[in-house]
């Protein structure tokens, strides 16, 4: 066995956040990375459809050709999150090597529509490091990119903000915050509310029907959906949705180039396996002082968004979403993705609203505040009509 074989170890790393390590990173701040992945990079029927799949989004404008085919666009459309399938931005990819990394949410800014045929690729630099303290782990780092997501023609599509967490895995297994967590056990009555608003989904997105800036107020709530109780086919179906699967020799490669991220887990024989498997593997979650195995940040994101698009309509244009993972979701956890309108507004021509977004778990708590500006279409005829969100730049500063 040679040396770089040997550093893949039987556990995963257990890296310290040192005064050395954090530095090492803030010297990194600045510089571009190569962009993660290419996972699906060209955007078609088939890719834009997976997505939606591995997401739960039912909306028919994004996986549906023949009903985009007839709207106003004249072709499918791809989910607003649907960039994040080439690479999950904000992920664990630079400095502080062997220390675990959360996805912490993200905040994106949308200027155009994606369509079959476009070929996304993205440019992603690191732009801030911070230290915080926190009952989970004690001493932690938030870590900050960009990334820029164009199509073939050079046309920006999407720009976002993506935040990881990074913590010491033995400081937040021995902190145990969350040790007392156990599985959810639902109710009859429970089961039968989350299966009616599944249910009841496809009949409360908007579609074609236009929603107009006059008629919405500042308080209204959108119609709540629900994701879960979270199985093992939500989490790996949204692996197959992001077009996620490195196995046997690619998975062995990657090893061999970046030993600290991945271990020979016992439990699989010594098969190599990402020190992320404990999105599936609830030993590996332990091990970092989550209560069990638990969702992928994108996934979540991407479901707070749905929860926008099914309100607005096909009219509107989904300018900007930012979400924060404040708790874990661990198996059998349901999130309910809830909203309300805060403002109203006009900007540069454009009928605005603002909408403070949430997803609320089975508990009653908050696990994943956000908010949301949506352009709608006005009766107004001295402001702009459009079809994305090209000419509006809500001119956000880089760190937020």
């Amino acid at each position: 066995m040679d040396k770089k074989n040997a550093d893949v170890g039987g556990a995963p790393a257990e890296g310290k956040i040192t005064d050395e390590a954090v530095a090492a990173a803030k010297d990194m701040i600045g510089l571009q990375l190569r962009p993660e992945g290419p996972y699906l990079q060209d955007a078609t029927a088939d890719t834009l459809r997976n997505w939606c799949n591995g997401i739960g989004d039912l909306n028919p404008l994004y996986r549906d050709p023949g009903y985009g085919a007839a709207s106003r666009y004249g072709t499918q459309l791809g989910h607003p999150m649907f960039p994040m399938a080439l690479g999950w931005i904000g992920r664990t990819r630079w400095g502080l090597p062997g220390v675990h990394g959360f996805y912490a949410g993200n905040d994106w800014e949308i200027f155009r529509h994606i369509r079959p045929g476009d070929r996304i690729n993205a440019i992603e630099r690191v732009i801030g490091i911070e230290e915080k303290e926190s009952k989970f782990s004690g001493r932690l780092v938030l870590q900050y990119v960009e990334a820029t997501y164009y199509n073939q023609h050079g046309d920006m599509l999407s720009r976002a903000l993506g935040t990881c967490t990074r913590h010491e895995r033995k400081a937040a297994r021995d902190a145990g915050k969350y040790k007392d967590i156990k599985t959810y056990e639902y109710t009859q009555e429970e089961y039968e509310e989350l299966d009616a608003c599944i249910m009841e989904e496809p009949q409360k997105i908007r579609g074609s029907k236009v929603r107009y800036w006059e008629d919405v107020t500042e308080g209204e709530t959108l119609d709540t959906i629900v994701r879960g109780p979270l199985s093992l086919m939500d989490t790996m179906g949204f692996l197959v949705g992001s077009g996620r699967g490195h196995t046997h020799g690619v998975v062995f490669q990657n090893a061999m180039k970046h030993p600290g991220h991945f271990f020979r887990n016992p439990e699989a024989g010594g098969g190599i396996e990402y020190t992320g498997i404990g999105h599936h593997r609830e030993s590996t979650a332990k091990e970092v002082g989550v209560p069990g195995v638990y969702d992928y940040g994108p996934q979540r994101s991407s479901w707070m968004a749905s929860l926008v698009t099914n309100w607005m309509g096909d009219a509107a244009f989904l300018k900007r979403v930012r979400t924060e993972m404040r708790r874990f979701n661990t198996m059998g956890d349901s999130t309910w993705c809830k909203g309300k309108v805060s403002k109203k507004y006009i900007k540069d021509g454009h009928a605005l609203v603002d909408i403070e977004i949430w997803g609320e778990n089975q508990r009653g708590e908050i696990t994943t505040p956000g908010i949301a500006t949506v352009a709608l279409q006005s009766r107004n005829p001295e402001l702009r009509v459009f079809f994305d969100g090209s000419a509006l730049d809500l001119e956000l500063p880089v760190v937020r």
